[in-house]
Formats: C-alpha cells, structure tokens, sequence
C-alpha cells in the first residue's frame, strides 16, 4: 500500500469517525443527519456532474441503493438518539464488513477462507465486549445495540449492491445519484415527525461544514482506492472505529472504559482481518 494511498485512507477514517461523534451529540440528531444529507447532496452536484458517467444499467443498483441508505441513516440517527457513540459506532461499523461477508457467501456463493473466519469471531468479540456485556449497566443500552445492527444490516446491503452498480457508473455521480432521494425523503420525513424547529435548531455552519467532510470521505476513499487494493483500504478505513470510541469519551469528558476501547480495536482487528484474507 503506498503511503499516499495510506494518508487518504486514514484521513477519510478521521473524518468519518469525528463527523458521526459530532452527529452523535446533537440534541436532534435525526435533523442533523437530515441537513448533512442535504448540504453534502447540494455542494457534490456539481461535481457529479462534471465527472457524468451514468449507464441505463446503473438504475436498478441506484434505486435499490437509495432505499437501503435511506434506511441506514434513519436507524443511524435513531441509534444515536438511543445511545452514545461510543457504543452505535463500532457496532454499526464493525458488524456491517461481517454481514456483508455472510451476504456475498449465501447470495452471491462467494468462498470464504480461515482468515476471514477469525475476523468474524474477532468483531463478535470485540461488540460484545463494546456492548458491555456482563456490565451492571449494559441492559439500558439494549435498544441502542439493536438500532446500531438494524443499521449494521443497511450498511452491508448497499455495500453488496454498490459494489455491483459502480461497475456501470463513475463513483461520484453514481453516489450522487443514490444520495439525492434519501435526502430529500428523510429531509422530509424529519420536517413532519421532529418539527421545522428541529431543523432549523441544527442548522449551523458547523453541521455544514461536516455534511461536506462527510461526503468528502466517499471522495477519499475512491482515491485511496485507485492507489491501492480494496482490502487494504477497508482495513485502515476501519480504524476509524477505533478513533470514534476515543473521542466520543473525550468529547463527552467521560473516563475511557477499558472494555470498550479493547472491544473496538478488537472490532477494527477483525474487519482488517476480514477484508485482508478476501483479497
């Protein structure tokens, strides 16, 4: 892996990490996740269509798409609602490789091998110990545990389908093109269920400035991914888990617990291995 391949990687994991922390901590995180969606579809159009390369074959991967992350980011925003970053984060993140995994093995009759197999019971592992298990405490944050894999569930579908459908159109309109209904549907969606005070509460500079680093970090990692291999990418994408769970206990001036942050490397090990031996 070159380093420049390297620095866009682990950049576009910062970003990420740091823009779901802030998402996290947001009074209406449902609209803070609306108006990201928003901001980032608006900033991106022109570039999309700059770089316009979108094939009659791209639609159905587009539409089916666009109505799993338009689930992604409502059960995100509702995990963030149930429970702190520090525990939606590397559950979301760290199961949805596992569930894609098992999704191209029984849909797609791809072949798994030993390597991807310890990955798998390093995430199982490293949740558990994330989700507190045997913690006095843990019950409170079932639903937000159930929310985090609903979401886990979404990432991994859009996953196996946007691999196939990028095949048929260049990554920024293709991703424009699937972000564009998610974002006015659940734009919409926030206005009627959380109020337009909600919405306008959250609209801050700030919010814009990560809906941008936000998608900026698809645009990353498809750079990244012209440097390197695909396996490589994800696994230090991945570290991102990692670098949520240390600052959403710093943001929020809370002691690091120790089982958590073993769990979320743990988590990141396991997908590292998951996306390493498949290549």
């Amino acid at each position: 892996m070159s380093g420049a391949a390297f620095v866009l990687a682990f950049t576009a994991a910062w970003l990420h990490a740091g823009g779901n922390v802030f998402l996290g901590r947001r009074r209406e995180p449902e609209a803070a996740v609306a108006l990201m969606l928003l901001v980032g579809v608006v900033a991106f159009a022109p570039v999309a269509a700059l770089t316009w390369r979108v094939e009659a074959g791209a639609i159905p991967y587009i539409v089916a798409s666009a109505i799993l992350e338009l689930g992604y980011f409502a059960f995100l925003a509702a995990a963030y609602r149930a429970a702190d970053v520090g525990l939606v984060y590397p559950v979301a993140r760290g199961s949805a490789p596992v569930l894609a995994l098992l999704g191209a093995v029984v849909l797609l009759g791809d072949s798994t091998s030993a390597g991807q197999i310890a990955g798998v019971v390093a995430v199982t592992v490293g949740i558990l110990l994330v989700c507190g298990v045997g913690v006095a405490d843990a019950s409170s944050d079932r639903g937000g545990v159930a929310l985090a894999l609903a979401t886990a569930v979404f990432i991994a579908g859009y996953t196996l389908v946007d691999k196939e459908g990028l095949q048929h159109a260049a990554p920024i309109p293709y991703i424009e093109l699937v972000l564009i209904g998610p974002a006015f549907v659940y734009g919409a969606f926030v206005a009627r269920t959380r109020g337009t005070a909600a919405l306008r509460g959250e609209a801050t500079p700030r919010l814009a400035l990560v809906g941008l680093l936000l998608f900026a970090t698809y645009v990353l990692v498809l750079l990244a991914l012209r440097e390197a291999p695909a396996a490589s990418v994800s696994a230090v994408r991945e570290t991102s888990v990692v670098i949520a769970t240390v600052l959403a206990a710093l943001t929020a001036h809370q002691r690091l617990r120790r089982d958590r942050l073993a769990g979320a490397s743990l988590v990141a090990l396991g997908v590292a291995l998951v996306a390493l031996a498949g290549s």
